[in-house]
């Protein structure tokens, strides 16, 4: 049941190793959510993404343990919402309470909101020195704000996780995490019409892979990590079946002429 999956990786602060290829969780509920989990960890998905917001941490756990993969094999991520600012240490027990581990290996704020974000950094800061997080990062974050916690802290986040896809490729924004030393992680990459659109169906077509896979591929060529979700095995499966094709110079270049202005 395993499949042809990736096993590029990008090295984080603490030494961890985060595969770029995760499984994305978000409007994943109830037993589907714990089905698909078990599904993407059995066909060789290392990297699980969820948050407080999903309602699904429970079913995320489950679905970790049913797969019968052992927890140091997986790299679990999950998200605080700028409406627990205060309660960020709070939110984080409970979110590994309902996990069932006592420590994830990246925990993001989920994104900016009205809160101070820098006390909320600083809070983060905090767990990862008590062990609750080995790597903290944040979400939808602007490059602006990404130095506004780092120089207030001294500690820059890990990553940052955005809204990417070949249509939304934007060089600057990639250069600027570069420069940074944050890892690109990139999140909704088969919606807003990314799998409907002729140039990345056309490059699919040649290949004899689906769109779904190409803009995968894309993803881990540029070194940026993408979470594909689907409830489908079928799609899980092939979402992960990337690793015996590469994506040539020419066919890179025209994907990221896609997200020009």
């Amino acid at each position: 049941m395993t499949a042809k999956v990736p096993d590029h990786t990008a090295m984080l602060p603490s030494g961890a190793s985060m595969p770029l290829l995760g499984f994305g969780t978000w409007e994943l509920d109830g037993s589907v959510a714990q089905e698909s989990v078990t599904t993407a960890l059995q066909v060789g998905y290392r990297h699980l993404d969820t948050a407080t917001v999903y309602g699904n941490e429970r079913q995320v756990g489950a679905g970790l343990r049913e797969s019968g993969t052992p927890r140091e094999q997986v790299f679990l991520t999950t998200k605080c919402p700028p409406d627990r600012a205060g309660q960020e240490i709070e939110n984080l027990r409970e979110s590994l309470q309902q996990l069932g581990t006592d420590h994830v290996d990246l925990w993001l704020v989920h994104w900016p909101g009205g809160a101070d974000v820098v006390a909320m950094w600083r809070a983060f800061v905090e767990a990862q020195e008590l062990g609750l997080a080995r790597d903290i990062g944040v979400s939808n974050f602007d490059l602006q704000q990404l130095d506004e916690v780092t120089d207030a802290t001294g500690v820059r986040p890990a990553v940052n996780q955005i809204e990417w896809s070949p249509l939304l490729f934007d060089v600057d924004v990639l250069a600027g995490h570069r420069s940074r030393g944050v890892v690109a992680e990139g999140y909704s990459a088969l919606r807003g019409g990314t799998l409907e659109h002729p140039v990345i169906g056309g490059i699919a077509d040649r290949l004899g892979r689906t769109p779904a896979q190409v803009i995968v591929r894309w993803h881990l060529q540029h070194d940026v990590v993408v979470i594909p979700r689907s409830s489908k095995p079928e799609r899980i499966r092939e979402n992960a079946e990337v690793a015996d094709f590469e994506l040539s110079a020419e066919d890179m270049a025209t994907l990221d002429a896609l997200g020009a202005p």
